[in-house]
């Protein structure tokens, strides 16, 4: 006969060993990512501090700071607005312009042959685009710009941000990892808690609209998610670490563009996979993160896991669009 009480017994040590296996399967991805993300951060500090000593860019571009903090007369507010607003959005206009136009017209077909989600936008609704750019234009005018007042005081404060002496590169490249890591964070959760039907009824159902996203709509967002989710994240690690406005308009300006191709709809040459971002547009529920990391921990990527998307989701390294190379599987009839 069965003993009711070993029954038990095996089922929670079978459920403690699984649990066991997917923390100890998870802290060796997490151990993975980032043991190959310091193996490449000590790569690009060798081969950039090579490459900065021997072409003398470090001359350069401290001469170039030097030259534009005189020209505005060490005028802080200023440059801290040339810096942290202007650079970021020409930055981000700049790139989505070229994609506007494939949006809009379907050329170059260089570019739309990349496109993730074949047959959507093609083309793009044209009022349903303009919704979005008025809606990014105003919140980068009527939010990101207002909070820049109050980060400014923060990074006068400091005492570092308006130094005429630049940072060194391996200092910047340390600085972006960490910007990258505190931007994850807050993202993630933000992102998720925004998915509760409470909020994502009020708030942030507006950035959903687009289940097939373009570059514009990854600040088409609702005001109260542009402030928590968008900016935010992106504003709190230079200001923990008090960095030098060169730093943060390099940053700001990565994080804009990055974010632009993450929800572009196409997944180009060499650029980063916006495979993992399109998906959570189409599914909802899946992959609320930047980089992976808390999505597998959490374990909200194991539907994005099993799909052709994920074998897509890779730096593409040839003019081959993966939807070519890796197809959806065909349905039966």
């Amino acid at each position: 006969p069965k003993m009711p009480g070993l029954d038990t017994a095996a089922r929670a040590y079978s459920c403690s060993s699984s649990q066991g296996e997917k923390l100890s399967h998870a802290l060796r991805i997490s151990a993975y990512v980032f043991s190959t993300g310091l193996l490449m951060f000590t790569a690009l500090v060798n081969s950039g501090s090579w490459f900065m000593q021997n072409m003398s860019l470090g001359n350069f571009w401290q001469t170039a700071w030097l030259e534009f903090y005189d020209y505005m007369e060490g005028d802080e507010w200023t440059i801290f607005l040339v810096g942290a607003a202007l650079v970021p959005a020409l930055a981000f206009w700049g790139f989505n312009g070229i994609l506007l136009v494939a949006d809009v017209t379907g050329k170059p077909t260089f570019i739309t042959r990349y496109r993730i989600q074949l047959g959507k936008n093609d083309p793009v609704d044209t009022k349903k685009l303009w919704k979005a750019i008025y809606t990014a234009l105003a919140n980068q005018f009527f939010i990101s710009l207002p909070m820049l007042v109050p980060m400014f005081y923060i990074m006068e404060w400091w005492g570092n941000t308006f130094s005429k002496e630049l940072p060194t590169f391996q200092w910047f490249l340390v600085e972006l990892s960490i910007f990258t890591v505190i931007e994850e964070i807050l993202f993630y959760y933000t992102h998720r808690l925004a998915h509760h039907p409470v909020l994502y009824k009020y708030i942030h159902k507006k950035h959903h609209e687009w289940t097939a996203p373009i570059g514009v709509v990854s600040i088409y967002a609702h005001p109260i998610e542009h402030i928590v989710s968008n900016t935010l994240p992106v504003m709190t690690g230079p200001m923990i670490m008090g960095s030098h406005i060169v730093s943060i308009s390099a940053w700001f300006s990565i994080a804009l563009v990055t974010t632009s191709i993450s929800h572009c709809g196409y997944h180009l040459p060499l650029l980063p996979s916006p495979e993992f971002h399109d998906f959570h547009h189409l599914k909802f529920n899946q992959c609320y993160g930047v980089l992976g990391v808390l999505d597998f921990l959490h374990g909200t990527d194991k539907v994005f896991r099993q799909t052709k998307a994920f074998e897509r989701h890779k730096v593409l390294l040839s003019l081959t669009p993966l939807s070519e190379s890796i197809p959806e599987p065909k349905k039966a009839e």
